[in-house]
């Protein structure tokens, strides 16, 4: 389970509300950069300007969105994706 204390500072912040329901998606320190969630979710997660561990650079702002998003949390060999950040 991913650690919203332990995220890369270079996520993007804030929270969004789809479906009722309210989160903010960040990558931790444990991020192994495989690029599963670059490739599930590539309007939301990329590589880090460093290029040692992936971020999440935009919120979902859709279904769709939230779906890929929610796809790469699940498919994270190291469980490194969360959803429940804070600002």
């Amino acid at each position: 389970m991913a650690d919203p204390t332990n995220k890369w500072e270079d996520n993007v912040g804030g929270q969004v509300t789809i479906g009722g329901k309210t989160l903010a998606f960040y990558v931790d320190k444990e991020c192994i950069l495989c690029s599963v969630c670059s490739d599930a979710a590539p309007n939301n997660f990329r590589m880090s300007d460093d290029e040692d561990h992936d971020v999440c650079f935009k919120q979902p702002g859709s279904e769709e969105e939230l779906a890929q998003c929610y796809e790469a949390l699940e498919n994270c060999p190291v469980e490194a994706i969360g959803d429940d950040g804070t600002l």
